[in-house]
């Protein structure tokens, strides 16, 4: 028989395989859809964040996009990077090159391993004195030496991030920092400028620590002097909830708004962790498990509470409410 005769049937059969092949696709792609949708226990929680491309006239970040690829773990180890960053008066240019570096060696993931002795978000090594394994395994620590030393090089932030992070880590690998580069920008501009961080899933089942959480933003605030603490407060009024509130200190300006806005997606970025019901700040507010796990916009302040939501912050302030 010819050789075109034998072509004819592998020709018409092929449309049936690509058919087959996109319902499989089709099927996996509705899977997970199903998965990340759902708000049960059998939900797979994530976190986005989405950067608008408005500058807020504050911070300057301008990027837009999104970056929704983050397991609650890599959304709390990207807050922190980010809030250590601003608390200690970094521009968004050194929370860009920390993140793009954290992605690029660990994938925001506080690693016990890593190349000879190297652990952590950064990869740091104890043996080239960046510190002891247990400071390394602290994400506190491991920032904000990454940080201090990107502050010791001159002109870093008119460096390309590949050259200023490379100048900070000694990579093998210097130019794969820049890949990540557009992502870190996102994800800066979400945390510290006109964007936000949202993550899914239900409410914590789990009664939370309010003193912990106190605990966590003495430790990200440092020896920042904009923002207090006041005394631990009560039950919120509203079901089993403590909360902790955060007031930004007089004439703290467009630097103490910068430190609130980071250390509400922080808070919801550990929410699950956290047992934290509920975020407040700037007439924001962001309630676990509700409302597609978006911030919403509430009612104008009126005195300290927003009008019609007793749980909305007032100027100056991020409430945050745990579970009891």
């Amino acid at each position: 028989m010819p050789q075109t005769d034998h072509a004819r049937p592998r020709r018409r059969r092929r449309p049936f395989r690509w058919a087959a092949g996109f319902l499989v696709l089709v099927a996996v792609a509705g899977y997970f859809v199903v998965q990340r949708a759902s708000n049960d226990n059998a939900g797979v929680p994530y976190c986005t964040a989405s950067a608008d491309g408005k500058s807020d006239g504050k911070s300057g970040a301008k990027a837009s996009g999104r970056f929704d690829e983050m397991s609650p773990e890599q959304a709390a180890n990207a807050t922190t990077i980010a809030a250590v960053g601003v608390s200690k008066g970094m521009p968004d240019r050194a929370v860009t090159i920390a993140l793009a570096t954290a992605m690029q060696e660990s994938a925001l993931r506080n690693l016990d391993h890593g190349d000879r002795d190297s652990l952590g978000l950064f990869q740091q090594r104890p043996s080239q004195g960046w510190g002891t394994p247990d400071q390394i395994m602290d994400p506190v620590y491991s920032a904000g030496i990454f940080y201090d030393r990107l502050a010791e090089i001159k002109g870093y932030s008119r460096l390309p991030l590949t050259v200023a992070a490379q100048k900070v880590q000694l990579s093998g690998f210097p130019q794969a920092y820049a890949k990540h580069e557009p992502d870190a920008t996102v994800l800066t501009a979400a945390f510290t400028g006109a964007g936000h961080l949202t993550c899914t899933g239900p409410a914590p089942v789990r009664a939370g620590d309010p003193a912990k959480v106190r605990a966590e933003l003495t430790r990200l605030l440092g020896k920042n002097p904009l923002y207090a603490l006041p005394p631990a407060g009560g039950r919120s009024g509203e079901g089993a909830e403590s909360e902790v509130t955060l007031v930004a200190k007089p004439g703290g300006g467009d630097p103490a708004a910068r430190i609130g806005r980071v250390l509400a997606q922080w808070a919801v970025a550990g929410s699950r962790e956290l047992g934290i019901t509920r975020v407040s700040y700037d007439g924001k507010s962001w309630v676990a498990g509700k409302d597609g796990d978006r911030w919403r916009e509430r009612g104008a302040a009126a005195g300290t509470n927003g009008a019609g939501d007793p749980a909305a912050a007032g100027p100056g302030q991020v409430r945050i409410f745990v579970r009891g």
